[in-house]
């Protein structure tokens, strides 16, 4: 994310015109005149801000950006994770990856008092916002260093070929996610069908969790100027719904299909409705103080959600082994 919103190459033509280019050249030839030319003064910071957003109407900057990087991250995880840290049920790294499967849900993974737990949750926290504050950081100066050997997408195979080919794509495999979902491939071969619980109950949910936060993003996030409400919205809704697909997926009753229905829409559609990486970006763009009000009101809004959905379960009944294989 760090990358493509600093980058100035790859969609340098924006829509058939490489206006920002056409501006850089003008302030270097402006410089080699010392009266300033012809006296008209280039504004590189306002035409920057202009090539930005017009990068952002561009298709293949929304897949990317909204498809790729915000699905690959997800916020409703991270309050889960944090809220898992808190009740002390967050696995530790094992020497074997086979071992998680012996984990029972309902036994501590560390013995440890409350004030340790609510110092994991912290942890939880402040590793993950400052990790992907570096990397989006990262991302940008990286995209500023390459800018002399990043290609440019040309315009006319960007509209003509690769849009073109990306609807297709995308619904040929969301058609063949649905029809893998529906005749597993692993479904003669005995025992428990596994397949579908692993990754394919969750391609099958990802676009819609994706098109819910793209257009929540364009219909709420210019309501309020210092507080992208659309992301908000999104984030909290998504792990509310995590938390109770988690709920019902670690009830004592339910079964294998069920199970794996549950796990599909917690890694596919909260994950992609969810996002971190343009939550961290907007934190990056706000100001200092309507960026730490953006921040908390997103992190503690969403884990009181879960306290009250995950914590009246956990805390209560306790969450039973999982019925099928994750």
């Amino acid at each position: 994310m760090g990358f493509l919103s600093e980058d100035r190459m790859l969609f340098k033509h924006e829509w058939g015109t490489p206006t920002y280019d056409q501006e850089v050249q003008k302030a270097k030839e402006q410089a080699k005149d010392e009266e300033g030319g012809s006296g008209h003064t280039v504004d590189l910071r306002a035409a920057k801000k202009a090539h930005s957003a017009t990068k952002k109407t561009i298709p293949v900057y929304i897949g990317l950006a909204t498809g790729f990087c915000g699905c690959f991250t997800s916020f409703s995880s991270f309050i889960r994770d944090a809220f898992l840290a808190l009740s002390n049920d967050l696995p530790t790294p094992l020497n074997h990856p086979a071992d998680y499967r012996a984990i029972s849900s309902t036994t501590s993974t560390v013995h440890r008092n409350g004030g340790y737990s609510f110092m994991a949750l912290l942890a939880v926290i402040i590793t993950t916002v400052a990790l992907c504050i570096s990397g989006l950081h990262i991302g940008a100066h990286i995209a500023i260093a390459s800018e002399p050997y990043t290609p440019s997408l040309p315009f006319a195979f960007c509209r003509k070929i690769l849009d073109r080919l990306a609807v297709v794509l995308a619904w040929g495999c969301w058609l063949g996610a649905i029809f893998l979902a529906i005749f597993p491939p692993d479904r003669n071969h005995g025992g428990t069908e596994i397949w579908r619980g692993r990754a394919v109950f969750a391609l099958v949910f990802a676009p819609l969790g994706c098109l819910a936060r793209f257009y929540a993003s364009v219909h709420l996030n210019g309501k309020i100027a210092s507080f992208p409400l659309g992301t908000f919205v999104v984030n909290v809704l998504g792990t509310a719904i995590l938390g109770m697909s988690w709920d019902l997926q670690h009830a004592p009753f339910g079964g294998v299909v069920g199970c794996q229905v549950l796990q599909g829409i917690e890694d596919g559609f909260c994950g992609c409705l969810t996002t971190v990486s343009t939550w961290v970006s907007e934190l990056s763009a706000l100001r200092r103080y309507h960026a730490y009000r953006y921040g908390l009101l997103s992190v503690v809004v969403a884990l009181c959600f879960l306290i009250v959905i995950m914590g009246s379960m956990q805390w209560t009944r306790g969450f039973s082994s999982l019925v099928c294989t994750r």
